[in-house]
């Protein structure tokens, strides 16, 4: 990607051009002569792939959507919440990258690892206490450390925005978020090393005329393990096999109305045209099974199985044995 000037430099280079200090082909760079290969830090390597990061905006722009009308109806104000942006950084550039002091609430949600982090952030947190305390949460600033009411206040409301992520994450997984601990001071959480990756997720919040932001950090290692749910076609994967279950169960219900022959062999033997036409009441012919081997029982001309002779009642029946062909069900 080109380098994109500031308008003095570009000011500073029309000046030299139009003095002569700069030859016009001197700025002509060749395509050969551009460095075609992208720069990669192998300290910081990505873990989450394109897919990851997709799937992550996807369920969490459903999850901004629920917490919109949870804040909407709990402060009585129109609250509009949209994602941002989604991107892979180190645990250590997102503490550094949030203020101090802000409210940050860990929380567990199985079958995913370790501590998950939501950070709200000051602006948004005082905002949010002015309204639920009588005020109209216009203030434009507040410069002050949270009081133990405050956290206390905070812990409740952040307990109830975790709780939507079941429904945020009900088509990719099941999910049982459990509130852990809420924090003010973002270095005094040790839970992860400072390069393991994350997926920092920001929020932004519009409240009235006011926008401030909240982030939701997911270490790699919390979704190491579920990494291959996060992928788009994995979402539907369940609703293919549920449509071909009932496929199934149709084919099967349709197949069980169809009229099949079906014949039971007790044996044969080889006679010739003139031995036949002399054959009488009362001859007995001797097939080719013994009285104690299985016979073969044919569904439309094709051996399916072996079975013994007998008699169901008054009537002459067969007992079903075996299957001849194993790997036809």
């Amino acid at each position: 990607m080109a380098e994109v000037l500031s308008q003095s430099e570009i000011d500073a280079l029309l000046s030299a051009l139009s003095t002569g200090d700069v030859e016009g082909k001197e700025m002509i760079v060749k395509d050969e002569d551009v460095h075609k290969v992208k720069k990669y830090d192998f300290r910081s390597p990505q873990k989450f792939s394109k897919d990851h990061i997709r799937t992550l905006e996807m369920v969490h722009d459903n999850f901004a959507r629920i917490i919109s009308n949870y804040l909407s109806g709990q402060l009585r104000k129109n609250v509009k919440v949209d994602i941002q942006s989604v991107e892979q950084i180190t645990y250590e550039e997102f503490i550094h990258s949030i203020p101090n002091p802000t409210i940050i609430t860990l929380f567990k949600m199985a079958p995913l690892q370790g501590n998950i982090l939501l950070e709200i952030n000051p602006e948004f947190s005082f905002q949010i206490l002015d309204i639920l305390l009588g005020g109209t949460g216009d203030r434009i600033s507040v410069n002050k450390e949270f009081s133990d009411i405050d956290k206390n206040i905070m812990r409740e409301v952040t307990t109830d925005l975790i709780k939507n992520l079941v429904l945020a994450w009900e088509e990719v997984l099941e999910v049982e978020p459990v509130f852990e601990e809420l924090i003010t001071n973002p270095t005094a959480n040790q839970t992860l090393a400072p390069n393991e990756a994350v997926a920092l997720l920001n929020f932004s919040v519009e409240i009235g005329k006011k926008t401030t932001y909240m982030n939701l950090c997911i270490p790699y290692l919390s979704v190491e393990k579920v990494l291959d749910k996060l992928i788009v076609q994995y979402w539907f994967r369940n609703e293919v096999t549920d449509a071909l279950e009932e496929s199934t169960e149709k084919i099967k219900g349709l197949l069980k109305t169809v009229d099949v022959s079906m014949r039971a062999e007790l044996g044969d033997i080889e006679i010739t045209i003139d031995e036949f036409l002399k054959l009488v009441n009362g001859d007995v012919l001797r097939l080719g099974t013994k009285c104690n081997e299985p016979i073969k029982v044919f569904v439309e001309d094709e051996e399916c199985f072996l079975a013994k002779p007998g008699i169901v009642g008054k009537n002459i029946g067969i007992e079903l044995l075996d299957i001849i062909d194993k790997d036809v069900r």
